[in-house]
């Protein structure tokens, strides 16, 4: 009997030990999901390095580069940035801003110049699908952006697309050279001048062409068809694949 009582007694304690288990594993696997969730909310890409600023230099006044050198652009990083840009096309987050324009819609044209004083118009590009960016240079998610914009822009056949890119913020000049300086851009950054002048450090409001494009949140990014038509808009940070996708459907519009 009492051997019995042993065995039934011995069988209890490992259903309770199975249990214990189970339950156990149950929540070690809650906890990894969620800080995996967490952690790929909150991790940060590295801030990306500072390319070589001769070329920029160069191609400068003397007196642009004394005054971007006074700016003291340096980026900087927020938890979530950086991450989204490697992923797939299918990992593009939708839009926040419901005003954006809508595809089919006529861009709104303009004229902006560069911080060096080159012109540049959206009929420039008239024939050629267009990626266009509105950033500002104190936005670390633009910041986190700006090299990837870069690599697609060198990957385009440039006779077929390309990349441009408005300050919203009515940066001033000096701000804008920094910043595309800093990031080793080829494509055009412009100045989109408000009432009131903002820079790397004092952001400014909307200028008119980015209030024309539904400017709310940086970044915001508009694909433009050959034909000057909106292919498709979106805001926040987004997936390369995601870009190229669209500048290859617009090419094809």
């Amino acid at each position: 009997m009492r051997e019995m009582r042993a065995q039934q007694e011995e069988a209890a304690r490992r259903r309770r030990w199975a249990v214990i288990w189970a339950v156990t594993g149950v929540l070690g696997v809650a906890l990894a999901l969620t800080l995996g969730i967490l952690a790929s909310r909150t991790s940060t890409a590295p801030v990306p390095s500072a390319a070589d600023p001769s070329k920029a230099n160069a191609n400068a006044p003397a007196s642009l580069v004394a005054a971007a050198d006074a700016v003291g652009f340096q980026p900087h990083s927020e938890p979530g940035t950086g991450v989204v840009e490697t992923r797939s096309a299918a990992d593009a987050p939708k839009p926040t801003n419901p005003d954006l324009l809508a595809p089919g819609t006529t861009a709104p044209a303009f004229t902006l110049k560069t911080p060096e004083g080159e012109t540049v118009s959206l009929s420039d590009y008239r024939g050629k699908a267009l990626l266009l960016e509105i950033f500002a240079t104190w936005c670390p998610h633009c910041q986190a952006e700006a090299p990837y914009l870069e690599k697609i822009s060198q990957r385009l056949d440039s006779s077929k697309a390309a990349v441009v890119s408005i300050d919203g913020s009515s940066g001033d000049a000096a701000s804008v050279f920094a910043y595309h300086r800093y990031f080793g851009l080829t494509f055009p950054s412009l100045l989109d001048p408000s009432g009131t002048p903002g820079s790397f450090s004092q952001p400014g409001p909307p200028g008119p062409v980015s209030t024309a494009f539904k400017l709310k949140s940086f970044p915001t990014f508009y694909v433009i068809s050959p034909a000057g038509k909106v292919t498709w808009a979106s805001d926040g940070e987004q997936p390369t694949a995601k870009l190229m996708q669209e500048v290859e459907k617009a090419m094809n519009a």
